[in-house]
């Protein structure tokens, strides 16, 4: 094993940190998040700095980083305003149209309609679907969370799913077939990666190691 480098980020550029970070933290998944802005004009996004938060009440949570201009993405500015959203997941066969959708538009561009995504009306919230992805999770606005200031701090966006749309082939059950679902991840810079059928493999949770029985001698 090669020796490992020491890092303080307090040392390096916030733009160096960041890099390091998406470098790091790998594969991420993918909120590919539609919105409407206060006058209605509706936009679609992906960030990669998303997870799932918990499930009762489903919750989610990404992260608009602020840009090194320190100008906010639309898409926070859209949730700020409305307290909704919409999280789709962008499968292998969407990644062009998807990373079309991330160019820096001006906030009056509908990237609906810019990358060739087909609007579908949502059933419990405003902003639109779009047609074209397998997953979709209407969500409602719990609470916005900054952290850091200037330039590329996050904005932590934490949300309750209030529906799901799945595409019905991919259920078993009552749970998603992550092999059929065919979904890229993000790596760093221009870099991603694809979850195949081949690349999954499966790794039980063990259970609690025994404990000795009470009294008995080593």
């Amino acid at each position: 094993m090669s020796a490992l480098r020491g890092l303080d980020p307090k040392e390096i550029a916030p733009a160096d940190v960041y890099a390091l970070l998406t470098g790091c933290v790998i594969p991420r998944p993918i909120a590919f998040v539609s919105s409407l802005s206060a006058d209605g004009v509706a936009n679609l996004a992906p960030f990669s700095f998303f997870n799932a938060g918990g499930g009762n009440p489903p919750s989610l949570v990404f992260s608009p980083v602020t840009s090194g201009g320190l100008r906010d993405k639309d898409t926070l500015h859209n949730v700020r305003a409305t307290r909704e959203y919409v999280v789709h997941v962008a499968p292998w066969g969407l990644r062009e149209r998807m990373n079309q959708t991330s160019a820096e538009y001006p906030p009056e561009v509908d990237e609906f309609e810019a990358a060739g995504f087909t609007k579908v009306a949502s059933t419990v919230v405003k902003p639109w679907r779009a047609a074209e992805c397998p997953i979709a999770m209407e969500c409602r606005l719990f609470q916005i969370v900054e952290h850091g200031q200037g330039p590329y701090h996050a904005n932590y966006v934490i949300g309750e799913v209030v529906y799901f749309h799945i595409q019905e082939s991919l259920m078993k059950g009552q749970r998603v077939d992550s092999a059929s679902l065919d979904a890229i991840g993000r790596l760093g810079g221009p870099n991603y990666t694809r979850v195949t059928r081949e690349s999954i493999f499966a790794m039980p949770r063990p259970g609690a190691p025994e404990s000795p029985a009470a009294g008995t001698k080593p």
